[in-house]
């Protein structure tokens, strides 16, 4: 077997760089110096080396190899930009993110969802690059897209109005409130259906989850209102359909539970907005101030994720033979909130942050 021996003022050159190499944090560096360290210094086996380090013999004698071919320069840190180069360069990159972004219409499909295949022809079409449809989601996801399902939104959305709203009005609501010691209260009105309602869950492959429903069209109704300072829940259910009547007694039964200020929040609904409810309202205006929310704008109404956090542990993927089941179940949930404002000011918390408000404190 041959010996090799380097010099102290390698060794030392070697020691330097290793040390260099472990503030540069280059792991494959610090391994290759160390081996070669190991192996020259202190003698130790190349299969033994192999074992401790988990590289193949043959690599290790191919650094042994360079090492002594090239000297240090075979230790050199390298920034290293692995795999192939780009088929697409950072100009094309951005172009085809503006025609993803318009929509394959308005690219000269006549579906309006895109898939793989088509972002596939787009990048034939307009760069001469093909590229295999499976990598094509790869490349997707490296450009900041995700595979998502599609929301309506009003068509008579009024995105100015909607802003307004968050920059003017809900500052001056909070500043009046906090001011006035009053309450803020977020409302709106939810049915759940006696049929059910179906939901995502694990299962066994190949054996969808099935629910019994009695197909019956009855629903449970509710009118909710959520406070925003401390949480509080108020709610009243009822079997009939909303109307301007039933909002009032349960706007004079949160009043009759409260002694401060109110703000309602509340949206267009024609039983918020009647002849009827403007006339109650306005006699109880020493009591009440009325907020109106942009029109088209359930995002804008926190209480929207109560809603659905109570349909998702009361109802989902649950069968109710009985309508009094369905009502005990979601009073049951209803109570669970009632009980535990921590919780509701969790949902205040994320609907501010989805919106883009800073959450405030009660003054």
């Amino acid at each position: 077997m041959v010996r090799i021996q380097f010099s102290r003022q390698t060794v030392k050159g070697l020691q330097t760089r290793l040390q260099q190499a472990y503030q540069q944090d280059h792991v494959s560096l610090v391994r290759r110096i160390s081996v070669l360290l190991e192996y020259v210094v202190h003698q130790t086996p190349v299969t033994v080396l192999s074992t401790r380090w988990g590289v193949s013999p043959a690599c290790i004698y191919g650094w042994l190899k360079a090492f002594l071919l090239e000297g240090m320069a075979s230790v050199a840190y390298r920034r290293h930009r692995g795999g192939r180069q780009a088929k697409l360069t950072k100009a094309q990159k951005k172009q085809l993110c503006k025609l993803i972004d318009s929509g394959p219409e308005t690219a000269g499909f006549e579906t309006a969802c895109w898939n793989s295949v088509l972002i596939q022809t787009v990048i034939k079409r307009e760069f001469g690059v093909e590229y295999n449809r499976y990598y094509v989601c790869e490349l997707l996801r490296n450009l900041g897209y995700s595979f998502q399902k599609a929301r309506f939104v009003s068509d008579h959305l009024d995105e100015a109005r909607r802003q307004a709203w968050l920059a003017e009005e809900w500052p001056r609501i909070l500043k009046q409130a906090k001011r006035r010691r009053a309450l803020i209260l977020f409302g709106d009105e939810v049915s759940f259906p006696q049929w059910g309602s179906l939901s995502y869950t694990w299962a066994r492959q190949g054996q969808q989850p099935t629910v019994k429903t009695t197909g019956k069209r009855k629903g449970y109704k509710v009118l909710g209102f959520i406070e925003y300072f401390s949480g509080r829940l108020f709610y009243h259910g009822q079997d009939g359909r909303f109307d301007s009547a039933s909002y009032q007694v349960f706007v004079q039964q949160v009043m009759a539970e409260t002694h401060q200020h109110l703000f309602l929040v509340q949206d267009g609904a024609k039983y918020h907005t009647s002849k009827s409810t403007s006339e109650f309202l306005t006699q109880h205006q020493d009591r009440i101030t009325v907020c109106q929310l942009p029109s088209y704008s359930p995002d804008y109404n926190p209480i929207e994720y109560l809603w659905r956090k109570t349909k998702k542990q009361a109802t989902h993927n649950k069968y109710f033979e009985h309508y009094e089941q369905l009502v005990a179940a979601v009073n049951q949930a209803l109570e669970r909130f009632a009980a535990t404002p921590q919780d509701v000011l969790g949902l205040f918390r994320r609907y501010c942050a989805e919106v883009g408000l800073k959450r405030e404190p009660a003054a």
